[in-house]
């Protein structure tokens, strides 16, 4: 198949359609409305379903009763919508239901501005909601990767019966940049535990996430964390760019990784030994790249949108062996490649970091 000019949220939409979503819920808000868009567009030709629900808390409830028959749903937002969804979040971890939703990040706190940000990271890695749960957090740094990991977050979904997301900020979104949206594998996950109708012949599946009795309710979270365990221990995703030599290592993912790699080709013209480690997964976060990189480097460099949300995550990786520095902007601004040269090279000057 070549390859097609087309904008991160259109790449993400089509993926998800080749991943076979047939049924989409939504409510438009910048800088993700083209999800929606380009889902109302496709989906009726296909005999799929969009539907623009009355709001995001009733999006995600629809997405809850779909993924309850065991059909692949979806839905998108952005910062200020990935909120109104959180109770809904926790409900689909309750059941153990497989979705996917995708929060294409805009600045705040509250309604804030409509240019890209990272600062829902927090958010997305501590759970998204009440309880105790996690979801998969998957952070692409090029169109290609908007379209490859939904369906991967679809996959991962359905083979863990949990909510994947992706998390991109604005900037993927929007970028336009040719990709190959390759078709997907038959779904070959089990399903059995769905709510398909009986036709009497076995017994009825109920999904619900009340548990009253608190020792089954414990049991149950324990199962989980279980599960969780076997993710971090499999399903961890990492660039590692330039880090064979490297003594001085930037830590960046979505278009603050792309922004970094400008700044590490040119310190590294200057002769300083400065490599990446990109998470792809930020959760499960990438400890062992982290730690490896511990191994040989003396310092580390955080570049991020936002006002250092990630930091604490390299901080434990690592056990705070390391100093890590930050470069950051945030309010919807991108740091360029010269700030974060700049840092860099403060950094190989003076011997370290920033704690």
């Amino acid at each position: 198949m070549s390859k097609v000019l087309m904008k991160g949220n259109e790449a993400l939409a089509e993926a998800a359609i080749k991943a076979g979503c047939r049924h989409y819920f939504g409510y438009p808000i910048t800088p993700q409305t083209e999800v929606a868009a380009y889902m109302a567009k496709r989906m009726p030709k296909i005999g799929g379903v969009f539907l623009q629900a009355e709001s995001e808390i009733a999006a995600i409830n629809m997405v809850y009763g779909v993924a309850s028959a065991g059909l692949r749903a979806m839905t998108s937002s952005s910062s200020p919508g990935i909120s109104l969804k959180s109770e809904g979040l926790s409900y689909l971890a309750g059941a153990d239901l497989p979705a996917l939703v995708v929060n294409v990040q805009r600045g705040g706190p509250g309604l804030g501005g409509i240019q890209p940000s990272q600062s829902d990271y927090y958010q997305a890695t501590r759970g998204a909601g009440h309880g105790d749960f996690h979801m998969i957090v998957l952070a692409p740094a090029s169109v290609q990767e908007m379209a490859d990991l939904t369906m991967k977050g679809f996959d991962l979904a359905d083979k863990y019966r949990m909510t994947s997301m992706i998390l991109a900020d604005g900037t993927m979104g929007q970028m336009m940049e040719p990709v190959e949206i390759r078709e997907s594998a038959p779904n070959q996950y089990d399903k059995s535990w769905a709510v398909t109708g009986t036709d009497m012949k076995r017994k009825h599946n109920i999904v619900n996430s009340l548990s009253l009795d608190p020792y089954e309710l414990e049991t149950f979270n324990f199962e989980r964390y279980e599960r969780y365990r076997k993710i971090e221990e499999t399903e961890t995703m990492a660039e590692e760019y330039l880090m064979d030599d490297a003594e001085i290592c930037v830590a960046a993912f979505g278009i603050a990784a792309r922004v970094a790699k400008n700044a590490i080709v040119e310190a590294r013209r200057q002769g300083v030994k400065v490599g990446m480690v990109r998470p792809i997964t930020l959760w499960p976060f990438p400890k062992a790249a982290m730690a490896r990189a511990a191994g040989h480097c003396r310092a580390f460099l955080s570049v991020e949108l936002n006002m250092g949300q990630m930091v604490d995550d390299i901080r434990l990786a690592i056990e705070c062996s390391r100093p890590v520095a930050l470069c950051n902007r945030a309010g919807g601004i991108i740091p360029s490649s010269e700030e974060v040269y700049k840092r860099i090279m403060e950094i190989a000057q003076n011997g370290g970091a920033d704690k």
